[in-house]
């Protein structure tokens, strides 16, 4: 049995329940004035919403498919060898969801023998829901799609952090492709993703990621039409970084950052 055809109507169900759940523990704490903000070993930070968010979904998953593994950015992996193992970063954008931006989102993702196939985005605040199962996507029940863009010169590039870019790869040949393109935002982390694939902009990059950042996202731009890999082009499944960007642009984006 394919990764794809082992996805049941019940696992797609499944991701609108812990959407809702997260959803719900976290839209109580989105702008707080009394939030409480705590920084963690790596030196990011994580409030009392991640925390809660995950455990939440955490509960739902061990209750309704007790075989299931699951790996979280908050409290780690759990029988992570089983043949489903579902993906959680309950607040993807801690720094602007604790600073009462909306550019944050719920990460969901389901993993069949390592790989990804089934995906989510949830913004909770605005009430967004992309799931993609790389072989289509919908933002809250229809179908989306990637933007047609063949050019650089007329794209829309977004990135979460230029420090990161600074830390992490080479800023000169990502102001080189800043360049290149139309416009440049930062509307980032996940939801710079749901942007993607929405096709509201061109190009979505980040140039250090773990697992959980990535590992969800796959499925919705795959199923939305675009590309998505490492930075240097790899496979993102095992990767630390991520381009993802419409079919016209990707190859365009990669020639840029290596310094084409």
């Amino acid at each position: 049995m394919s990764s794809a055809a082992a996805v049941t109507p019940e696992h797609r169900q499944f991701v609108h329940t812990l959407a809702e759940a997260s959803g719900a523990v976290i839209r109580p704490y989105y702008a707080a004035p009394d939030l409480a903000v705590e920084s963690k070993s790596d030196a990011t930070i994580v409030t009392r919403a991640d925390r809660d968010a995950e455990a939440c979904m955490r509960e739902l998953i061990t209750r309704h498919f007790p075989g299931h593994g699951i790996l979280g950015e908050e409290y780690g992996k759990e029988n992570a060898d089983a043949e489903f193992v579902w993906v959680l970063d309950p607040i993807d954008g801690t720094l602007s969801f604790a600073h009462g931006s909306p550019l944050f989102g719920t990460l969901i993702g389901l993993l069949h023998q390592g790989q990804p196939v089934l995906g989510a985005i949830h913004q909770p605040v605005l009430g967004q829901l992309c799931v993609g199962d790389g072989v289509a996507t919908t933002r809250d029940g229809r179908p989306v799609r990637v933007r047609a863009t063949a050019a650089l010169a007329d794209a829309v590039l977004c990135t979460t952090d230029l420090g990161s870019v600074d830390e992490y790869q080479d800023l000169a040949r990502f102001d080189g492709l800043r360049r290149q393109v139309k416009l440049f935002r930062t509307w980032g982390d996940c939801y710079g993703y749901l942007l993607l694939a929405s096709g509201f902009i061109d190009a979505m990059v980040d140039p250090i990621v773990n697992p959980w950042d990535v590992l969800p996202l796959i499925p919705v731009v795959r199923g939305a039409g675009g590309v998505i890999t490492t930075w240097d082009g790899g496979d993102p499944v095992e990767g630390a970084s991520c381009v993802a960007a419409a079919p016209g642009v990707h190859a365009p984006v990669l020639a840029a950052l290596a310094g084409g």
